[in-house]
Order: C-alpha cells, then sequence, then structure tokens
C-alpha cells in the first residue's frame, strides 16, 4: 500500500511533503493495512449525551504551598467527569482550532490520542482544525505545523511510532520561550493546545496553562499521559499510554533469550530494560516470564544493598542452579539500578560535583577529592563502567543511564565472585554471561488493543475537555479492568499531581513520579514466586503481541493487580 501525503503542510508558512518525515509513499505490511480499519470502541460516556461536571477541590502531591505560589490561577482547581446526560441529544459545539504537540520519547498509541482529539471535533464541533506542531515544544515556538485533514491522519492510525508529527525534548520554560508560545497561539487563534507527554512534559503543559490563564489568554491547555516507563500515575491516571505494549514487546524477546538459554544450556542472559527512575517496566517483565534473578531498584535503595550484596545475590543464585545441573539463566535489571545503590549514588554525587567545577585530568589527581569510600569503590569498578560514569551528563546534570553498561558491569562481578569461590571448592562450573539491552525496541511498537483503545479515548476525553473550557488537567480515563463501554472519562488537575524541587536554588515544579510501591498488588505477587523461578524452571515465553483472538485484549498484571482485578 502506498500511503498518501498530506493535503496541507506548513512550516510558519513554507514547506513541502518531502521535506517532512510523514508517511509519505510507504510501502505497509498486511498487518499495518488490517490494523488501518481497526475498529476502536469508545466508553458509552462518550458515545451518549454527556456533560462535564466538577469534582471536589484538588491539592498538590507534595508541598502545596509551594505549588500554590507557582500556580495561582490553576492551584486548587478541581477535577472534572463526564457524566451521562439525559436531557437531549448531543449537543453539537462551535467550531474550534485545536493544537497538538508529541512531547518527549516515544510510546505506543500516540498516533491514536491524536486520532482521538481528531475524531472528536468532526463528530462535535463541525468545521474545527487540528494543527500539529512538528517535533516537539519547538514546533509551538517556531510556529511549525501540519494542519491535520482525514488524509493526513489515516495512514497512522493503530500505527506505532511519533513521525505523524515527530516528538522533541525542549521545555518551554524561559520569558522569552513563553513569549514565543504565547505568539503562536495568538497566531493561530487557538482555543486549545494538547501536550501528550511525561511528567516532564505534562509539567510543561501547567505551566502554560498557568501562563495562558494569567494573561487572560482564550487558549486553554490538556495534558496526555505517555510514557513506557510506567512511572507517570496516580489513582485517577491509572497508568500511562505505552507501558501496556513496550512491557509486551520486551517480555516477547526475554521469553526468546528464555528459550535460548534452555536450549543451549549454557548461558546466563543478563536483560537491561528500559526505567531510568521507576522499575515498573521490568516488574511487569518478570510478572509475564517468570525470570530466575529480578532486580528492582527501589526495593534494592529499600534495604540499602550495597554493589557487593547485588553480586553476592546473584551468584548464589548460580551457584545453587549449578547444584542441580542448570547452567544457565536469565536476570532481568533496571536500567536504572544504578542510581538506586547507595553507595553508588554516592559516588554519582561526588562526581557530578567534580565534573561540575574541575577538569578531570588523566593523572588522576581529581580522585583525591573523592571521599575514601568512594574512591574505593570506583576503583573496583571494571574500566568500561568508570569510564561510563564520567560521561557527559544530561541538561538536569543527572547521569545519563542508559549509556551504563550496568549488565555488562554485573557479568564481571560475577564472574570474578564465582571464581573467588572456585578457588575454596564452592563452584565448579563454567559461567558465560550474554549482555543485552532492550530500549528503543518497545517504543514505536504497533499498539496493542489495550493502548490503541486507551489512547483513542485519551484523545476524544482531551476534546471534551477543551470544548467544555478547561484548563490546567490531565486526560483521566479509568476503570479500565472493565469493559471498554465501561470505562470512566475525565480530567485530573495536574497541580494535585506536583511536588517541588529545589532547583539551582529555586522551587520548580515536578509531577511526582509514580515509584514500584514495595507494599503494592505486582511487586507482593512478584515477590511470592521469585524464590520459586530462582532454583526452578518456570520460564513463560508469551510471544508476540496479538490483535485478535482469545488473549488479544489482555491487560498488563501491573494494572490489573493493581486495580484488584488479578489475584
Amino acid at each position: 500500500m502506498a500511503v498518501a501525503a498530506a493535503s496541507l503542510f506548513t512550516n510558519g508558512g513554507t514547506a513541502s511533503p518531502k521535506s517532512f518525515t510523514s508517511r509519505y509513499a510507504s510501502v505497509y505490511s498486511e498487518v499495518q493495512n488490517n490494523r488501518l480499519d481497526h475498529p476502536l470502541p469508545l466508553p458509552s460516556v462518550l458515545k451518549n449525551p454527556f456533560k462535564v461536571v466538577d469534582g471536589p477541590a484538588s491539592y498538590a502531591a507534595g508541598h502545596p504551598e509551594e505549588i500554590a505560589k507557582l500556580f495561582p490561577c490553576l492551584f486548587g482547581q478541581p477535577s472534572a467527569a463526564l457524566v451521562p446526560d439525559d436531557s437531549g441529544d448531543i449537543a453539537m459545539g462551535q467550531s474550534l482550532k485545536i493544537g497538538v504537540v508529541l512531547s518527549g520519547g516515544q510510546a505506543p498509541g500516540g498516533h491514536n490520542v491524536i486520532s482521538g482529539i481528531f475524531d472528536y471535533l468532526q463528530n462535535y464541533c463541525k468545521g474545527s482544525t487540528l494543527y500539529g506542531f512538528r517535533g516537539g515544544p519547538a514546533g509551538i515556538m517556531k510556529c511549525k505545523y501540519v494542519v491535520l485533514t482525514p488524509e493526513y491522519i489515516y495512514p497512522y492510525r493503530n500505527q506505532g511510532g511519533f513521525d505523524m508529527i515527530c516528538s522533541g525534548r525542549d521545555k518551554i520554560e524561559t520569558p522569552e520561550q513563553f513569549k514565543q508560545a504565547e505568539e503562536t497561539v495568538k497566531k493561530l487563534d487557538l482555543d486549545g493546545l494538547v501536550v501528550i507527554g511525561g511528567d516532564d512534559s505534562n509539567t510543561n503543559a501547567c505551566l502554560l496553562a498557568e501562563n495562558f490563564r494569567s494573561k487572560n489568554m482564550k487558549t486553554r491547555v490538556i495534558g496526555c499521559p505517555k510514557t513506557i516507563d510506567g512511572d507517570l500515575k496516580c489513582k485517577e491516571v491509572p497508568v500511562s499510554f505505552g507501558f501496556d505494549t513496550a512491557c509486551k514487546i520486551y517480555a516477547e524477546m526475554i521469553g526468546n533469550v528464555m528459550i535460548d538459554a534452555r536450549s543451549s544450556g549454557k548461558y546466563y542472559h543478563f536483560v537491561r530494560l528500559m526505567g531510568r527512575a521507576a522499575s515498573h517496566i521490568t516488574l511487569e517483565c518478570a510478572l509475564q516470564t517468570h525470570p530466575n534473578v529480578t532486580m528492582i531498584g527501589e526495593e534494592v535503595f529499600a534495604k540499602k544493598q550495597t554493589l557487593k550484596s547485588v553480586t553476592s545475590y546473584i551468584a548464589d543464585v548460580v551457584c545453587k542452579r549449578a547444584d542441580l545441573g542448570y547452567n544457565y539463566g536469565v536476570i532481568l535489571i533496571p536500567e536504572g539500578l544504578i542510581d538506586f545503590i547507595p553507595e553508588v549514588q554516592q559516588l554519582i554525587a561526588e562526581l557530578n560535583e567534580i565534573l561540575a567545577h574541575d577538569v578531570v585530568d588523566e593523572a588522576g589527581v581529581w580522585k583525591k577529592k573523592l571521599t575514601p569510600q568512594c574512591l574505593q569503590l570506583f576503583e573496583i569498578l571494571p574500566q568500561a563502567i568508570r569510564e561510563q560514569l564520567m560521561l557527559e551528563r544530561d541538561p538536569h546534570g543527572n547521569v545519563q543511564v542508559a549509556k551504563i553498561e550496568t549488565e555488562k558491569m554485573l557479568i564481571q562481578m560475577v564472574e570474578t565472585k564465582l571464581d573467588q569461590r572456585k578457588q575454596i571448592g564452592q563452584y565448579n562450573c563454567e559461567f558465560k554471561g550474554q549482555s543485552h539491552f532492550f530500549g528503543y525496541e518497545g517504543r514505536c511498537g504497533m499498539p496493542s488493543n489495550f493502548d490503541a483503545t486507551y489512547c483513542y479515548a485519551l484523545g476524544y476525553g482531551a476534546g471534551a475537555l477543551l470544548q467544555s473550557g478547561k484548563t490546567g488537567l490531565i486526560s483521566s480515563v479509568g476503570n479500565l479492568a472493565a469493559p471498554v463501554s465501561e470505562w470512566t472519562v475525565g480530567g485530573t488537575a495536574l497541580t494535585a499531581m506536583m511536588d517541588v524541587e529545589r532547583r539551582h536554588g529555586k522551587y520548580k515544579p515536578v509531577i511526582k513520579k509514580a515509584m514500584v510501591e514495595l507494599d503494592g498488588a505486582p511487586f507482593k505477587k512478584f515477590a511470592s514466586m521469585r524464590g520459586e523461578w530462582a532454583i526452578k524452571n518456570r520460564y513463560l515465553s508469551p510471544g508476540p503481541i496479538q490483535f485478535v483472538g482469545p488473549i488479544a485484549d489482555k491487560v498488563n498484571h501491573t494494572l490489573l493487580l493493581e486495580l484488584g482485578a488479578e489475584s
């Protein structure tokens, strides 16, 4: 199938199809073609007459006094809910001009959010225009956009990726950048803007909403919860989109290496998975596949485990399995594990300080500024890990954990530990480690049935919130363990999800990340079974994502357990 190009491109007035990364003349597989026309069910409340009602006043996730100061126009505003309206037929609204932007890393389902917004406007606000800002928030500041039409959107329905309008990691935070955003929304006469992104992006959405309202501008801002990491959620926002699909993609690959391990009988596969700040992906993949060892960063931190104790734990499992004749296995590691180990945290903090103020010389004089315990830890790390810890920091001053090959470090350290045990007769088998990093492979997959439907409802809900005049809310769809017809739709106050961090001497608002809760149902279920998984081969191979059949609509364990729908 050759995909048609958009009928109208705009780049502040100039652009062409060939200069834009659309699916221009793309060729689709049979599966992609089949998914284009896959029907998406909607919650009943969105298919019948509804009205938007306010809930109680909201608070904040932390430091409410500071959040109130930072958001004087938005703080305390109520969340909203769409409820059935028995007063008559569905009311058609006036035409609207709405902008949409993808912000941050990719996540499966983003195209369906945009499709949901577009379809809502077409169905309820005839004559509306939807502008897609190109390349993330920079597209807003530079007024780079494409007018989204039915012909343009069609090839992206139920497809993975963010290439409909592409994304970016720019932030709108300086006075000059806010001014640019104001000029763009005024130029396009926008009634509303939808920001599809993670915690940082939705913090930015709230700042934009506050800025526009403080200046009595008509442009309203609604967020949508996106991130495969699964750390953007709260009671009203039960899951971020993309998590379900990404975990299923990773679980398929983990299942594959499990079969390889069992087939060869001689390899330990160390698999590092996405998730810098939280271990939700690693935990969910463990529940789907039953690996021999799974390290959960939040537990490592809570128990104040050292790098030595983590290494010893893995080596213990290797030795116990060797006694049973199993010289193979699979070990899952969250991307941010190294950042959860207290002693490594301290080392990184000291390195950050040194890198911020000193030149790192080859003679190693800079090492004298490390405390003795941190210097000792630094010296026992493999050379490659030392070099990765010294890499340039991200814009927030953080170590780029995605570039730290924790899985390779642990393989080397386990090898050393087992060699020491060999010398005293505690281990006599050969250990072969294979390293993997499953990262970007999960970000742009074709969305699962759950993510495709969930995202479409999020977009539809965002349209309803904007039409009703709401701003500073994040589109929220709940009751997700029930049939789609029974899902609830509404909006949650973004300020209610916020806390503050002290940066550069000032309080900065941040949406509080949702970490793995050690007293939560998903972790408790994992903890109750990991002892058996460690020694016995209870491997599960989920296979590829299914779009039809008995398990096509199955939802991830984490969500079902948190909602009390799975024991």
